[in-house]
């Protein structure tokens, strides 16, 4: 086992590193009442689509560049870095439910729209309430005229309202199916939420009758695993990548800023925080890399590090910004201050999929099922 980095990897999150600071901005955000529509949303994510990020993980025989999960978490940290507003959670998500769910032809139609930067995907698996599960209790499908036709709602879909395509699980005949709409037809309505987390777009999606194709996998109750480990990831090396962007704002913060005469970060209170914080930055960032290689071999322990990552990083970033703003005292709970743009993210992340607690439960489980 060696999930260290090497010279292609760390190669890679350089240039992501110097695509991001050049061309990504929350300053548009750093104003009372911004939202996601006011950063550069859908223009960033056309010079990404250039670069072919929305392929990463797309198998080359799809059109995409084939790469790995290690290769993947690169990316994805400059992007919790820089708190970069773009449509890249939800399409990968979506991405990730047509590559466990759907036919070969599917997938080599579908994905390669998608590698292509042609089409832009998301995940409705929410219900209205919050709960990711893929029971599709709340959206029915019916067959009509050789095809089918979905009723109900789903909430809290990220980036729906950038997606021209959207997966989406229901129950036929009383079984769980998963099915791909095209988000242009007027029997589907998606509508944004205010989301706490301003440099994320996350709506609800109704569905009246909306024409959608079946996906035609062989095992629709694997679908939502298969993403949600791989989401686990995501948004775990998000917010170690985030929690370092906290560590290091609030160390050059208490560099410059003097009390009493002497910088704030010569005192041992503000010492300790700033300690604790790089502590947690370590673990985080083992722990999103260690889930990554697993996940790209395919290791039986793939969805019980996935869980623990997530659980782990979660709680170090949002604990890691509440400090940050500790040390930055109250000009750091003004608006015009990326601080907490930072805390909003690290709240979100750690509820997006489940609470830490929640991942934590599941651990518990697999460690159960393997004692038995």
């Amino acid at each position: 086992m060696d999930f260290t980095l090497n010279d292609e990897h760390e190669a890679l999150r350089d240039s992501a590193r110097r695509f991001l600071d050049a061309e990504a901005s929350i300053a548009p955000l750093l104003i009372p009442g911004a939202t996601a529509e006011t950063s550069d949303y859908v223009g960033l994510w056309k010079k990404v689509t250039e670069l072919g990020w929305q392929g990463m993980i797309i198998p080359e025989s799809y059109g995409g560049l084939g790469m790995d999960y290690v290769d993947l978490i690169m990316i994805v940290g400059e992007i919790g870095r820089t708190l970069a507003p773009l449509p890249f959670f939800g399409n990968l998500a979506g991405t990730l439910a047509v590559l466990a769910g759907g036919s070969e032809d599917q997938k080599s139609e579908l994905l390669a729209e998608v590698a292509a930067g042609n089409s832009t995907l998301a995940f409705a698996i929410a219900d209205e309430g919050g709960s990711y599960s893929s029971n599709g209790n709340d959206v029915l499908a019916t067959q009509a005229n050789g095809g089918y036709l979905l009723t109900g709602k789903r909430g809290f879909v990220v980036d729906c309202a950038t997606a021209n395509k959207v997966v989406v699980p229901a129950k036929l005949d009383g079984n769980l199916e998963f099915f791909i709409v095209d988000t242009a037809q007027s029997q589907v309505n998606s509508e944004l939420v205010e989301w706490r987390d301003i440099t994320r777009q996350v709506g609800t999606v109704a569905f009246a009758g909306a024409k959608a194709e079946r996906l035609e996998g062989k095992n629709a109750a694997n679908v939502w695993p298969f993403v949600r480990d791989r989401l686990y990831l995501v948004l775990a090396a998000e917010s170690a990548a985030g929690t370092q962007a906290a560590l290091d704002d609030a160390v050059a913060y208490a560099k410059e800023r003097v009390a009493f005469g002497k910088p704030i970060g010569s005192f041992q209170a503000i010492k300790h925080q700033l300690a604790e914080i790089t502590g947690q930055v370590g673990c985080a960032i083992v722990a999103s890399q260690y889930a990554a290689w697993a996940l790209s071999v395919n290791d039986d322990k793939a969805p019980m590090a996935a869980a623990m990552a997530q659980s782990y990083a979660s709680e170090a970033y949002r604990d890691a910004t509440y400090r940050n703003i500790q040390v930055f005292g109250a000009i750091g709970f003004t608006w015009e201050m990326k601080n907490h743009l930072y805390y909003k993210r690290a709240r979100c992340n750690a509820e997006l999929l489940g609470p830490p607690a929640q991942q934590r439960e599941e651990v518990m489980r697999m460690l159960e099922q393997q004692a038995a």
